[in-house]
């Protein structure tokens, strides 16, 4: 089996991802006033498995990792596009014994997460059927749409961990001169954003010396993305998020977490801290 090659930041990514998923587990399952279902959910699961590199040693993914966690989530549901990476992840979650979870609440889906997550999987957690979710939303790079991210935070129900993958708008969107774009990455940052209002963000107001606007820099922009999750998506807590960076120290992207609860981002914000400052 050929397996994708990570590197440190993405470790750490996934070290976030099992820490707060254990403890989201253990807090749901002992909440009995009312009994809740807590279901986790992965949009871009890949294959389960990766390999460091450098070592080539190999990492447990999101999706095989949050299996282990104990207790377990009641429901589990893997998303991928690529089906070789959903077949290879099914095959391995059923042979493998590890873990506490029924394989029958295991669920795959070959698709779009774009789609199947609004038609089928946030219709099984919706809040009035006490039923919570944690999702995470982990592409590679701008493909998910605005959509996904505005039903999570309406539904109240869903928590998220999200990737605002700067160094793909950077390099695809934002030009020292905008007119010069590509249109069609334009589209993409729409889609992303939810409409074209990064522009008021992205670029200074003020002309610089050549006659250009001046693009601002990363964190002002994933600033106000914090605040469209907030404002737009009605998530009523969102942590500062966590620059994710390579052993250049260049921000590859930014690490989101919201959720509707105090206690959630609280236990984000100080898992985030643990990280925040390192240096590979």
């Amino acid at each position: 089996m050929k397996y994708d090659e990570i590197g440190c930041w993405s470790e750490i990514k996934l070290d976030i991802i099992r820490e707060y998923a254990a403890a989201y587990s253990r807090i749901l399952t002992v909440q009995d006033h009312p009994p809740l279902r807590h279901v986790y959910i992965d949009g871009f699961s890949g294959s389960g498995f990766h390999v460091a590199k450098g070592t080539m040693d190999l990492i447990w993914g999101s999706p095989t990792s949050v299996l282990l966690v104990s207790p377990p989530f009641k429901e589990y549901h893997f998303i991928d596009l690529d089906k070789g990476n959903i077949e290879m992840l099914e095959e391995q979650v059923r042979s493998r014994t590890q873990g506490h979870y029924n394989a029958d609440s295991v669920h795959f889906y070959n698709a779009d997460c774009n789609k199947v997550l609004l038609s089928t999987v946030f219709p099984k957690v919706r809040y009035e059927d006490y039923v919570r979710a944690l999702c995470l939303l982990d592409p590679y790079g701008l493909h998910l749409d605005w959509q996904v991210i505005k039903t999570a935070g309406r539904m109240k129900s869903v928590e998220i961990f999200l990737n605002f993958p700067i160094m793909d708008i950077n390099r695809n969107v934002l030009r020292r001169d905008p007119t010069t774009a590509d249109q069609k990455q334009v589209e993409r940052l729409n889609r992303y954003w939810g409409d074209d209002s990064w522009k008021l963000v992205a670029y200074d107001t003020h002309e610089n010396l050549f006659g250009f606007q001046e693009k601002t820099d990363n964190i002002t922009i994933a600033r106000a993305f914090q605040a469209r999750l907030k404002e737009v998506a009605g998530f009523n807590y969102v942590p500062d998020p966590i620059p994710m960076r390579n052993s250049n120290y260049a921000t590859l992207y930014y690490l989101f977490f919201a959720s509707q609860k105090p206690v959630a981002a609280e236990i984000v914000r100080q898992i985030f801290d643990k990280y925040r400052y390192w240096k590979g």
